[in-house]
């Protein structure tokens, strides 16, 4: 017998299916057409178009023989090469009983990062789209962008995973370009030089890059110090400008 309160067990003979969907991000200049022409560096996820033409997150069922982040990593290497995912962390169960009409279906989602260099470019069933620019997305699949979106926004803040979305060297004005893609909303190079200096995120290799289309001093170049996860400040907040 069920104790007081608990859902009641699933009916003999009822089927109930459990999916993986990762949530891969690169900063890049997106491949569709359903955002304005620009080039402009976005946010931007991978999605696969179904048989049926719908467009989905990458995923399906879990292997009988994979763990979770196993069956993850293996399903995203069906629409890109696992190799360029410079970061994979589980994000969020997705258990309301009918986001999938037809089978109950509960699906554990990840998400993905990708740097801005890697050459990632998927097959012709699959494309990046940019998060502000999303075409209609099947069950509940938008939804989990947005949840994403947000796991990232906030890791961005205190810890040091945007080395898993910059290239390996790069200029502090492209690594601000980077955080305001992913974040929305402009950040100031100077304040985020020294911010991740003093955290010790960052850290100069004693390189230049090449110069701007203006002209210039070659800027310096930086590298992030760890290419693992970290917290960096548990109560840090990057906020919008007033």
């Amino acid at each position: 017998m069920p104790s007081a309160g608990s859902e009641p067990p699933i009916a003999d003979g009822a089927t109930l299916r459990v999916e993986v969907l990762s949530v891969v991000f690169q900063i890049r200049v997106p491949q569709t057409r359903n955002t304005p022409d620009t080039d402009d560096p976005s946010l931007c996820v991978l999605l696969s178009r179904s048989a049926d033409g719908v467009w989905t997150l990458p995923g399906g069922g879990v292997g009988a023989e994979e763990t979770l982040s196993a069956s993850a990593r293996r399903l995203v290497a069906d629409a890109l090469d696992v190799r360029e995912i410079a970061h994979l962390e589980q994000l969020s169960v997705f258990s309301d009983p009918h986001r999938v009409p037809t089978v109950r279906t509960i699906a554990s989602t990840y998400m993905g990062l990708v740097p801005s260099d890697a050459d990632a470019t998927p097959p012709d069933a699959a494309g990046w789209f940019a998060v502000d620019g999303l075409p209609p997305l099947a069950f509940d699949h938008a939804g989990i962008v947005e949840t994403a979106r947000h796991r990232l926004a906030a890791k961005l803040s205190y810890t040091n995973i945007a080395f898993a979305l910059a290239p390996a060297r790069f200029p502090m004005s492209a690594l601000s370009e980077i955080y305001c893609a992913a974040l929305g909303y402009p950040v100031d190079t100077t304040n985020l030089l020294r911010i991740l200096s003093r955290r010790a995120v960052v850290v100069a290799t004693g390189t230049v890059g090449k110069t701007g289309r203006n002209g210039g001093r070659p800027p310096a170049l930086y590298a992030f110090a760890e290419k693992e996860l970290r917290v960096t400040d548990e109560f840090a907040t990057l906020r919008p400008p007033m």
